[in-house]
């Protein structure tokens, strides 16, 4: 009986698993974005008051540089930034296999670069920011392995609630 019961357990577990797996590949897609919505995810809007859009300017400028960003262009008369971040993505595991597959012709990841364009506009009696992120993959030959804009609501408003502390520092003159 000790017998049975432990091959139901075990026949019981690989059913529940394969299950799983199979209920996992037969869920619908996840639906894309519509463009109004990442925009909205991209963009927030901040009270105006007098110079409150240079402070917001240099709010956005700071949590950039603080996030590892190199400015690569500011224009005050526009409310445009543009600013990138350079990482090393290469893997020792992915380079091995490709070489080993391919020899010198074998072509694997080595740099992701996270793009940054912000727009700072004056509207009415707000400013409105909006920020857009994009990253690129770059193999070892300098080609393009992938762009992707980011859409995760998670990263913007992580990345306005820095705005945030930004702007109440720069308030404050700290």
């Amino acid at each position: 009986m000790k017998r049975f019961s432990r091959s139901f357990g075990f026949l019981t577990a690989a059913w529940v698993a394969a299950s799983g797996i199979f209920a996992c590949a037969h869920q619908p897609p996840t639906p894309q974005k519509t463009q109004l919505e990442i925009r909205q995810l991209q963009t927030r809007e901040y009270p105006n008051k007098k110079s409150d859009t240079k402070r917001i300017m240099k709010a956005v400028l700071n949590v950039l540089q603080d996030e590892g960003f190199i400015v690569t262009n500011a224009d005050r008369e526009l409310g445009f930034i543009t600013a990138k971040k350079e990482t090393d993505v290469k893997d020792g595991l992915e380079t091995f296999m490709a070489a080993f597959a391919q020899g010198s012709e074998a072509r694997y990841r080595v740099n992701q670069i996270m793009e940054a364009s912000v727009n700072i506009t004056e509207f009415g009696s707000q400013t409105r920011v909006r920020a857009i992120f994009q990253t690129k993959v770059l193999d070892n030959f300098g080609g393009t392995v992938s762009v992707q804009q980011i859409e995760d609501g998670k990263f913007y408003q992580e990345f306005f609630a820095k705005v945030d502390k930004g702007v109440f520092i720069e308030k404050q003159g700290l």
